[in-house]
């Protein structure tokens, strides 16, 4: 069992965690491009209440609704053309193979799990944002990861045997099995960067005064909420209802109503970097040119002398260039195409001169990056294929 953890960890240990990468991959999950469809899940509900907080009013799974509805109303006032779905919208019990699922049928392309901590010690505090994986940022820090968030997930997955006929909906998952979080781990992985790029979106504008980090601020962990979810995915600690300082803000209104604005300012972010990917909408101030550029520049010219127009996969656009044998590249031989007004570069792999043979070499590429799509490239033009 210890050497198919340390095999484990290392796969893990392989993705890294040196950088937030710019720019998220590819598309939204749904197909469509830019970020359409979010699913906002308030955790606990119903007789479950989570941590429970001084008062019988307003435990856990009050704070997070109230916070998740104004969360929601804000992105629906910003953003009307996003649709807004809530995997509870009252004080009801949702399972969380369920909470999933609403995301699953509406193609979500963006899923926040909302919660609050607690802890038997009154002292407890901070936030945190939690994605699905396992392993520290912090190479100095020799803590067996595995052993301490299985722990912290299972108080999170406990709730499942609460929920009626759970054994047969999570008959290949059992919560006290460290076998079940390990034969999920390349699902783990589909959409690892771009829930990372939300969580560090999330970090960057929520946790401030009065709310403070924990020591670990993005967590990587075996939630299973997370697990089912198939998308981009974070589950949110927004703090400790056991902390007598911090319930104090959560319960308030005031305290609600500046974490959803924060969450919000977040997620706008998010959007505006996951559409910009994708060239949706605009894509900012013209760049400086760099070295890198004139290279990109000269092979493109050289590509459209030969060969003008073709298909190709598309396996990410980033804002930053990455060279040949580069590790996120995953063995590809890739072109960089950047047009001269974006700030993107789009990593395309192959030339073929149909879309059908660009389809047979998509279902090779996407072993390595399951969220690559088939373009058509004219010039410093790439455009998503039918």
């Amino acid at each position: 069992m210890r050497s198919r953890l340390k095999i484990f960890i290392l796969y893990i240990l392989i993705i890294g965690f040196a950088s937030v990468p710019e720019l998220c991959l590819g598309q939204a999950s749904s197909g469509h491009l830019g970020l359409r469809t979010v699913v906002i899940d308030p955790g606990h509900g119903g007789k479950d209440p989570g941590a429970l907080g001084k008062s019988k009013n307003m435990h856990e799974k009050h704070i997070v609704l109230s916070v998740a509805k104004k969360l929601g109303d804000k992105i629906k006032a910003e953003y009307p053309q996003v649709k807004v779905i809530y995997t509870r919208t009252n004080d009801t019990f949702i399972g969380l193979h369920e909470r999933a699922m609403v995301a699953r049928r509406n193609n979500a392309d963006l899923f926040i799990s909302i919660h609050c901590n607690g802890s038997s010690s009154a002292e407890a505090k901070g936030t945190s944002v939690h994605i699905l994986g396992q392993n520290s940022n912090n190479k100095k820090n020799k803590t067996d990861y595995f052993e301490r968030n299985m722990s912290v997930a299972q108080r999170e997955n406990s709730v499942i045997v609460l929920e009626e006929d759970y054994k047969t909906k999570y008959q290949t998952f059992d919560p006290n099995s460290p076998e079940s979080y390990i034969s999920h781990q390349l699902q783990w992985m589909a959409y690892y960067e771009s829930s990372l790029l939300f969580a560090s979106e999330v970090v960057s504008n929520l946790i401030k005064a009065p709310l403070v980090p924990r020591r670990l601020v993005v967590d990587q962990d075996i939630f299973q909420v997370l697990v089912e979810a198939n998308m981009p995915a974070v589950l949110l600690e927004l703090a400790f209802v056991t902390n007598p300082v911090e319930y104090k803000y959560l319960s308030s209104e005031n305290g609600q109503n500046e974490i959803a604005g924060r969450l919000f300012n977040a997620f706008s972010s998010y959007k505006t970097k996951f559409d910009a990917s994708v060239s949706v909408g605009k894509s900012g101030p013209e760049p400086v040119k760099t070295v890198e550029d004139k290279e990109v520049n000269a092979r493109n010219s050289d590509a459209s002398d030969t060969v003008n127009e073709y298909y190709s996969v598309q396996i990410m656009g980033l804002g930053r260039y990455l060279k040949d044998g580069d590790p996120a590249l995953k063995g590809l031989d890739v072109n960089r195409i950047r047009k001269d007004d974006s700030k993107i570069y789009k990593y395309v792999t192959g030339t073929y001169r149909t879309v059908n043979e660009a389809k047979e070499a998509l279902l090779q590429v996407r072993k390595k990056f399951p969220d690559a799509f088939v373009v058509k490239v004219t010039g410093n033009d790439v455009i998503r294929a039918n």
